[in-house]
């Protein structure tokens, strides 16, 4: 039997039959692993899967087909484990907050520049835009808004509270199927649900200590749009380590970088030092957001000796 699969618990899986729709409760046999690729799971959501159902129900996982992409992230930029985020989606969309908690900029960098690595297309949410009520917040959000929406990502502010932007939300998912991911706290499970009513997933506080989110959703789970398409919920994370990116092609994840590279004078130009730099003088020109360039120099560090897993051809 083939089918897809909507749910990951670590261990456990639910795939959705192609011939029936049932979701069937499956696990992997032995030490399934995907040749030629490290991770922490082998087995991700959106996995289109050939498995047997045994006498007792449950179903065994024997192959994965091709993918036609996914993401990986490693768990932070010290660490050497990697796990698959989701596999065959056709947008990334990250959900990021500008106050209680504030996601940091290298933070949506690195998200984007990972999704562009892996062939997947990208957008950001900036979700709480209710709590922007200061001239100072709503100043920043507008410049980030445009910072991104300029170098060619879809940007949108919403509110899962006040329903401000969700409708330009739900037109951004429609028919797709698509991964969301974010730090803890910024409301993820709160946009599903307000996306998808009756599902009722649950939320969480924010701590006041350090004003960061607190876990609730710990595993991932794929749930149908009523207006077509598919979201698939991950649990949040803290940190975005990339993983598989060599030096030279770095700045091929930046848009506007890779853009002005090409009038560099050296064709093997790192961006860090060279004279008649293009980028250099664009950063200095404040023509590409020094943000941008110091996420693009946190990247380029991680990248000499660096574990490589091998990407979706």
């Amino acid at each position: 039997m083939t089918g897809t699969v909507i749910k990951n618990t670590g261990s456990d899986y639910l795939v959705a039959a192609d011939a029936s729709g049932e979701q069937v409760p499956c696990k992997i046999k032995g030490k399934f692993r995907m040749q030629g690729i490290r991770t922490t799971n082998p087995v991700a959501v959106g996995d289109r899967v050939e498995f047997n159902i045994g006498d007792d129900g449950t179903g065994v996982i024997y192959t994965i087909c091709d993918r036609r992409n996914y993401i990986i992230r490693r768990a932070s930029n010290l660490s050497k484990a990697a796990s698959i985020i989701a596999a065959n989606v056709d947008c990334a969309m990250l959900v990021a907050t500008l106050v209680h908690p504030p996601t940091s900029l290298t933070f949506i960098d690195r998200f984007l520049a990972s999704a562009s690595a892996y062939g997947v297309d990208a957008m950001l949410v900036i979700n709480k835009a209710d709590l922007l009520t200061d001239p100072d917040d709503a100043e920043l959000l507008d410049a980030v808004l445009y910072l991104y929406s300029s170098i060619g990502y879809p940007a949108i502010a919403v509110s899962a509270l006040t329903g401000s932007g969700m409708d330009s939300l739900r037109d951004a998912l429609a028919g797709k199927t698509t991964l969301l991911s974010g730090n803890s706290g910024v409301g993820k499970s709160s946009l599903i649900n307000a996306l998808i009513p009756g599902l009722d997933l649950r939320t969480g506080e924010i701590s006041q200590a350090n004003d960061s989110g607190m876990h609730t959703t710990t595993f991932s789970e794929m749930f149908p749009l009523p207006g077509g398409g598919n979201i698939i919920d991950t649990p949040g994370v803290r940190g975005f380590g990339t993983v598989e990116f060599e030096r030279e092609e770095v700045g091929h994840f930046f848009p506007e970088i890779f853009a002005e590279s090409a009038h560099c004078r050296f064709g093997n130009c790192t961006h860090t030092h060279e004279p008649g730099c293009a980028v250099l003088k664009a950063v200095d020109d404040a023509r590409i957001a020094r943000s941008r360039y110091a996420s693009y120099l946190s990247i380029l560090d991680e990248c000499s000796g660096a574990d490589k897993y091998r990407k979706p051809q």
